[in-house]
């Protein structure tokens, strides 16, 4: 009599071999694993171990800083790329119960790289949201769920296909994941009318230590208000969220105008640009322009909720220095702002914000909030450190307006009442630049040159641009005082009511990296 293989054994046979030949080269530990996770019906289509072919493709497919794949940078040693929401809950359940560390990755455009990467403790793996892309537009309810793996163009994209007069306050780059860049606060054009994108979030689905999927009924109060602002990879794994849709006029009016450094007029702009009608944001890019002549320049952009006719009033009232006539202006849409906001063309395809690009240039960032206006002596003290880097740009945006009425202790995002905008500075350089350290060392020059001209007490930073400068957490020795040095930093008062949140919902830290929130007292 022939013998019949059920389907069930052959893929148990599957697994025993793979876990055979995985043992010779790997820890017990990540062969354990795998036989976990496939107990959880798991595909071994979305386990990636060093030893498989696609392994490097997909730890770099959204690794959006490539010198954080570099050989000598920490390599996980798993990847699993989860279909569903069981998937997630069971590399919850079986990475708590083995004691497997394990970093969560959704967009990648993490500035320390603490998503796919741990210099603190290895072995790792990275449990990687890149499936979970789901946007559904209700505009009869003015929201929005979209799961964590979607981009923020892709959010734009979704929302322009069902209205024109629908928007999201979100970021800037189309290519940002919506799952780490709301839990950071997030912000864009639309900050002044509508505040940040943590700031109209109603809802979310998050799988906790546990390995339960919550919303926010089920997760209460506490926790709901830590995951919008309070950084990613300290609560929980974020699997969607929903979002209120903001109204926005069928026509968009912006402006884009360079000019030489004039400290003068950058010097007026610090007075005014938190006091313009709230319906207009402001920023400005300072950068280096003419690379053998070594010219700063400064370039002010424009976005109004509303049309030229009525733009032009508002700057000829409130900012007419900047000698801005109606040609200056252009009308367009929300969706189209996005584009120019992003530096692209009015008349790009649409398309572009679908774009899923991989950079091939690195580099080292930093932010600081200000709230009073930078002296004239100090702005051309900057033309000259500007001018000594390679590829430099300091972006100035404006705060004020919605800013201002939200409460600094309404989301663990704190930088609010009194901020007159966001100092944000950094450096490119492309792959394979032999000079990395002198790039790192001209952005900390910078950030301590700056330190009398920015927010005091604390100095404030903003944790979408985490910077690991200000201080990490210990290996098997994480304490509440010493992540208070950079925790403070990122959520002033905030950040005891984080840890406490933390001490409830993760008393043994499962969910842990470089600067994510501790628990109170550390139970093991």
């Amino acid at each position: 009599m022939n013998s019949i293989i059920s389907p069930s054994m052959y893929i148990l046979s599957i697994l025993f071999l793979l876990s055979a030949s995985l043992t010779a080269s790997y820890p017990i530990q990540q062969t354990s694993l795998i036989r976990c996770l496939s107990q959880h019906s798991i595909p071994l289509s979305t386990i990636y171990t060093p030893n498989n072919s696609s392994f490097t493709s997909v730890l770099e497919s959204r690794a959006q800083l490539p010198r954080f794949t570099e050989p000598s940078v920490p390599k996980p040693e798993l990847i699993l790329t989860p279909l569903s929401e069981s998937h997630v809950q069971a590399a919850v359940i079986c990475s708590k119960e083995l004691g497997i560390h394990m970093r969560v990755r959704s967009g990648g455009h993490d500035f320390e790289g603490v998503s796919y990467v741990s210099i603190i403790e290895s072995p790792f793996i990275v449990l990687d949201l890149t499936n979970f892309r789901s946007i559904s537009v209700n505009i009869n309810e003015n929201s929005a769920w979209v799961q964590v793996g979607a981009t923020l163009g892709e959010l734009y994209y979704r929302i322009a296909e069902k209205s024109k007069v629908h928007g999201f306050p979100a970021g800037i780059c189309p290519t940002v994941g919506v799952g780490g860049h709301i839990t950071g606060g997030g912000y864009g054009i639309l900050l002044r009318k509508y505040g940040l994108a943590a700031d109209n979030v109603i809802d979310a689905h998050i799988v906790d230590v546990n390995g339960k999927v919550l919303d926010r009924a089920a997760m209460g109060e506490d926790l709901f208000w830590a995951i919008r602002g309070g950084g990613g990879g300290s609560f929980g794994v974020i699997l969607s969220w929903k979002i209120k849709l903001v109204a926005v006029p069928e026509t968009v009016t912006v402006f884009s105008v360079t000019k030489a450094l004039d400290t003068k007029l950058l010097y007026r702009w610090q007075q005014v640009a938190d006091k313009l009608d709230e319906n207009l944001l402001t920023r400005v890019l300072m950068r280096v322009t003419n690379t053998s002549e070594r010219i700063v320049t400064t370039t002010y952009d424009g976005y109004f909720l509303g049309g030229a006719d009525r733009l032009v009033q508002v700057m000829q009232e409130s900012f007419p220095e900047l000698g801005l006539t109606r040609k200056d202006y252009s009308e367009t849409s929300w969706i189209q702002s996005t584009l120019f906001a992003y530096t692209i063309p009015l008349n790009t395809s649409l398309e572009f914000l679908l774009l899923r690009n991989t950079p091939s240039t690195s580099f080292e960032g930093k932010a600081d909030f200000v709230r009073e206006p930078i002296p004239e002596f100090a702005l051309e003290e900057l033309r000259k450190r500007i001018s000594e880097e390679d590829d430099p740009l300091i972006v100035w945006t404006a705060y004020g307006g919605m800013m201002n009425r939200i409460p600094e202790y309404e989301t663990p995002f704190p930088h609010r009442k009194g901020t007159m905008y966001k100092f944000h500075y950094f450096t490119n350089w492309p792959k394979g630049d032999k000079n990395v350290a002198k790039h790192m060392s001209w952005v900390r020059s910078l950030y301590n040159y700056m330190t009398p001209y920015v927010s005091k007490f604390p100095r404030g930073a903003y944790v979408n641009y985490r910077d690991l400068d200000l201080g990490i957490n210990k290996k098997g020795n994480t304490s509440v005082v010493q992540a208070s040095v950079w925790g403070v930093k990122y959520f002033k008062g905030n950040f005891q009511r984080l840890v406490k949140v933390k001490t409830e919902v993760d008393p043994e830290n499962f969910f842990r990296h470089e600067q994510s929130i501790p628990p109170l007292v550390l139970k093991r």
